[in-house]
């Protein structure tokens, strides 16, 4: 962080009220009241904001990185089984008897 942003962020609040400050003098000893006022206390909020931004260090500009280009399908790891079907007695399984669903299982549905 540079001097300059520091600074700005060090006067920041006592700029800010002492401006406050002023407004409610000007409304004890002018005919300006701080109803008309107030918009000042936000022109000066918003110069500090500006300065403490110009003040800020800038940060480097980085590209963005490109994609990494496309790999073949079979390097993901997620190569295809070489069964093309499961094997011929993995079709339809023989009941197993604690399967509720089956009707062979004791007290199963009739």
């Amino acid at each position: 962080m540079n001097n300059s942003h520091a600074m700005i962020r060090a006067i920041r609040g006592p700029i800010t009220l002492i401006t406050l400050g002023v407004l409610f003098a000007l409304q004890n000893f002018t005919r300006f009241g701080f109803d008309q006022t107030w918009p000042v206390l936000l022109i000066v909020i918003g110069l500090l904001s500006l300065m403490q931004r110009g003040a800020a260090p800038q940060a480097p500009q980085v590209p963005p990185m490109p994609p990494p280009p496309p790999r073949p399908y079979s390097a993901t790891g997620y190569a295809q089984s070489p069964y093309a079907q499961p094997p011929a007695g993995a079709a339809n399984p023989a009941p197993h008897a604690s399967d509720p669903n089956s009707p062979s299982a004791e007290g199963g549905s009739v």
